[in-house]
């Protein structure tokens, strides 16, 4: 297929991530696709033959010589830079001209569909894609190359049915078991929440390939994680930290399924590892860490050390869930003083007066009263679901 120097990568091809906090849907690295075929290549090269099995029967019309002046500036023009509008006005002269054949009008449609998704028009270039296949004027490789395509822009606008059936055609006829191809259509089930029958498309990719590529393997995992077949994410997502040990992002979805796993203390400890280096850098990470300690027994000063190094870089906001789960685990690590302190930070960012009534109760056991007595005021000002409790407080003598 036709590509403009500048624009080699086709499309690019979002890695979904695993689940929680620590990763997002938007997990977003890319595989793209350089379609690096030309039709004009030398005559002396030997040009691959890609499909060797397909089922369709090579049409043999070259270009018309009556074509071949306009198809000339079509390349010309395709060739420049920011040069979309001439290129498509020639590509519709050729496509709308009785003299072109069924190749000159495969070539036109097919070069329409890449300067229209070099516009980013992807509904005008799945129209001159699907063109290309009606006309049918194309060599094997042009012919099913431009139908990999076409699956690839319908992936990216969301329409998996109609990419799963182009798919479907693309492998029955090609009979192709590339593994570039097959990770395809992988994706498309994954993002269409067809994680089960992803899975073997990807395996079968990965497996394929002599040197699979790590967002294969990623998408793997996440369909592994996605289709509740843990055990299976879990050893992939560590083999691929074990590849990788300083790439942070194969550590965060090691520990988001080991999370998934209920595997909490594993997945705190690779946190734990990115945090002694220096790599945990934004709120959620550290937020995630601070949560998965919470939830464990007898860590509540690995809590008190994650939030505090947290706020003291300046990475972790200092809200009111981050101030509550340092007054919580100051209270029952029984250092009450730094409690109160945190509960006076949380309290006034508090929805209602329950974190306020929590401060006075502690203060009341510490016989502040006075300052127990206005937590409790505050308590019944910000709202309570049983205002008794604070008024106990305020009728202490």
């Amino acid at each position: 297929m036709l590509h403009r120097k500048s624009r080699h990568a086709l499309l690019s091809f979002a890695i979904i991530g695993l689940l929680g906090a620590g990763v997002a849907a938007d997990a977003v690295a890319q595989m793209n696709r350089d379609d690096s075929s030309s039709m004009r290549r030398q005559k002396k090269e030997k040009v691959e033959i890609r499909y060797p099995e397909a089922t369709r029967q090579e049409p043999k019309e070259k270009a018309s010589a009556k074509m071949q002046n306009q198809l000339n500036k079509l390349f010309k023009a395709y060739e420049k830079e920011n040069n979309e509008d001439e290129t498509m006005t020639l590509v519709n002269e050729i496509i709308a001209s009785d003299k072109a054949n069924a190749y000159d009008k495969s070539v036109a449609a097919q070069i329409g569909a890449q300067a229209a998704y070099g516009k980013d028009d992807s509904k005008l270039a799945k129209d001159y894609a699907n063109k290309v296949l009606e006309f049918n004027g194309l060599d094997n490789n042009n012919h099913y190359q431009t139908m990999f395509f076409l699956a690839q822009l319908q992936m990216q606008d969301d329409q998996f049915n109609e990419a799963l059936a182009t798919m479907d055609k693309f492998f029955a006829e090609t009979k192709s078991q590339k593994p570039e191809e097959l990770v395809v259509k992988g994706n498309i089930l994954y993002r269409a929440e067809r994680y089960a029958d992803a899975i073997p498309f990807l395996k079968q990719a990965v497996e394929g390939s002599p040197e699979p590529k790590n967002e294969w393997l990623q998408i793997l995992m996440a369909s592994y994680a996605e289709a509740g077949q843990n055990d299976a994410a879990v050893k992939l997502a560590e083999q691929l930290a074990a590849k990788s040990p300083t790439d942070k992002k194969a550590q965060m979805n090691l520990a988001s399924v080991y999370l998934q796993a209920d595997k909490t203390d594993q997945a705190a400890g690779v946190l734990e590892k990115l945090r002694a280096s220096g790599q945990l850098t934004d709120d959620r990470e550290y937020r995630q860490l601070y949560s998965m300690y919470a939830n464990m027994d007898g860590r509540e000063k690995d809590v008190i050390a994650v939030i505090n190094e947290g706020l003291q870089k300046g990475v972790l906001k200092d809200d009111y869930q981050t101030q509550l789960a340092l007054a919580q685990s100051y209270y029952y690590s029984e250092q009450i003083p730094q409690a109160i302190e945190a509960w006076k930070k949380a309290a006034p960012q508090s929805p209602n007066g329950e974190t306020y009534l929590n401060l006075a109760r502690v203060l009341w056991q510490e016989n502040r009263i006075p300052e127990a007595k206005q937590a409790a005021k505050s308590a019944l000002d910000k709202g309570l679901k049983k205002p008794e409790d604070a008024k106990k407080i305020l009728a202490l003598p």
